[in-house]
């Protein structure tokens, strides 16, 4: 195991000028190495198979079981992977999706034109969208698709304060030990106002203490068979 958190994302104030690392993870797909919080991206044991357990599995495929447009939330847009299996859900299912994404500090085109996904997990016009996600500009709604569209903002969790609420948030913030005030009950508060009833939040994070705070602002918390590497995942229901 490397010396690394093998789960977290996306930083909350800007990273150094220096280019983060591309690593390998244990299913081939690649994930990055944050140049100043040494922390990876995705899971170092597999990070498309995360992304695809956590999030489309036990998230997409559960929201998808009412047959509606749906709008979803995701904390950190990082390497474009949840978004791209997002979409690539939408088009497979014909489901109408609105997403909905925060990021403070983007990766530059000369970094996520190197990830290996689109090779990887090739579907029809996959690479297309795949360079489509990161070049949507941000902070306004583009329509990738007739079943997709996105708006990537660049702000502060902080400072992010919808008009719409969602249906599925996919919380896939630095881990507690690198950023705790994210898990706290603040944040988790803000977290359940910003869904429907009904709604369902989707986390790789299993931890009791985290899991009781959702039950402390008012979630349902099932824990889920987790992906290669880690024992459970978290959901919680509004």
């Amino acid at each position: 195991r490397l010396p690394i958190s093998p789960n977290s994302i996306k930083p909350t104030k800007p990273a150094s000028m220096i280019s983060p690392e591309i690593l390998i993870t244990a299913d081939g797909s690649h994930t990055l190495l944050h140049p100043t919080f040494k922390t990876t991206y995705h899971s170092i044991h597999g990070a498309l198979k995360e992304s695809q357990v956590v999030f489309i599995e036990n998230g997409l495929q559960e929201i998808n079981k009412t047959g509606i447009p749906i709008s979803v939330f995701e904390f950190g847009f990082g390497t474009g992977l949840n978004a791209w299996l997002s979409l690539e859900f939408a088009l497979t299912e014909k489901l109408a999706i609105e997403y909905t994404v925060i990021e403070i500090d983007p990766i530059t085109e000369s970094t996520w034109s190197q990830l290996n996904y689109p090779n990887i997990h090739p579907f029809p016009n996959g690479k297309y969208y795949f360079d489509q996600l990161h070049h949507a500009p941000w902070n306004q709604r583009s329509i990738l698709s007739d079943f997709f569209n996105i708006e990537k903002r660049t702000l502060d969790w902080r400072e992010f304060n919808p008009s719409s609420k969602f249906d599925l948030i996919y919380f896939d913030a630095f881990a507690p030990e690198s950023q705790a005030e994210l898990w706290l009950e603040d944040s988790l508060k803000k977290l359940y106002k910003l869904l429907k009833p009904g709604g369902l939040l989707l986390t790789y994070c299993a931890k009791g203490i985290f899991k009781r705070r959702l039950k402390s602002v008012g979630f349902q918390v099932e824990s889920l068979k987790g992906p290669p590497g880690k024992r459970e995942i978290t959901r919680a229901i509004k």
